[in-house]
């Protein structure tokens, strides 16, 4: 059974405020890196869920196809996407490694919490991000992308379906996928100005994100980051 598209719009309302958000700073080979962090609690068992994000079948099941050495020190490829190095795999609590894409390396570590009830996963995504692309759009530039993908792994684990990526794809550009990334952004924003950052710099970087990632500009009526409602 594929997930589809009014399955993906229903769940959307609830699934921006399911996630927590937050950002921080980390040394990386003595240099500051930035680091996103995403978390969502499922109502899954932890056994499930580290299944869920370390099989092969699986993660073509909510993500996308992965192909690849899934296994310490074998690399991993999701199709169009990202690839990168299996750096440790403890199961079922610690999976690291390498995020490389477009020439750039980044590290992502995914922890998994929880009993036979409810499981809760931690993403963090480091990256040496430059001061003036990070001024340029924000957290929201990676962060749109995760939102998106754990919304894949909630609807997923809730139905047992898989998602069709090019459905995934189409409905990313249609108005209620245009949707979920403003809240998306929104939500970004928000935490980038808890971490720190002047509001003023917030703004216009969640706005500069969100035309980016939708082609679509804020409606000065509705606020920087446009209707957020829902």
């Amino acid at each position: 059974m594929d997930i589809n598209s009014s399955e993906l719009t229903e769940k959307t309302g609830a699934q921006i405020g399911a996630v927590t958000r937050r950002l921080s700073r980390r040394e990386v080979d003595g240099e500051s890196g930035r680091v996103v962090t995403i978390s969502q609690t499922y109502p899954t068992s932890q056994a499930d869920l580290w299944n869920a994000v370390t099989t092969g079948d699986r993660i073509s099941r909510w993500l996308m196809p992965i192909t690849g050495d899934l296994k310490v020190g074998g690399h991993y490829q999701l199709e169009g996407n990202a690839g990168g190095e299996i750096l440790e795999c403890v199961e079922p609590h610690t999976l690291d490694v390498t995020w490389e894409y477009g020439g750039d390396v980044s590290w992502v570590t995914a922890r998994l919490t929880g009993d036979e009830n409810s499981a809760t996963l931690e993403v963090e995504h480091t990256a040496l991000v430059d001061d003036a692309d990070w001024k340029q759009f924000g957290p929201g530039a990676v962060g749109i992308g995760w939102d998106s993908m754990l919304l894949g792994l909630a609807l997923h684990l809730t139905s047992g379906a898989s998602m069709d990526p090019a459905e995934a794809m189409a409905w990313m550009e249609s108005p209620d996928g245009i949707r979920f990334m403003t809240r998306s952004n929104e939500a970004w924003r928000e935490a980038n100005i808890a971490a720190g950052e002047k509001k003023a710099d917030a703004d216009a970087a969640a706005a500069r994100c969100l035309a980016a990632y939708t082609g679509v500009g804020p409606d000065p009526a509705e606020g920087v980051a446009g209707d957020v409602t829902g």
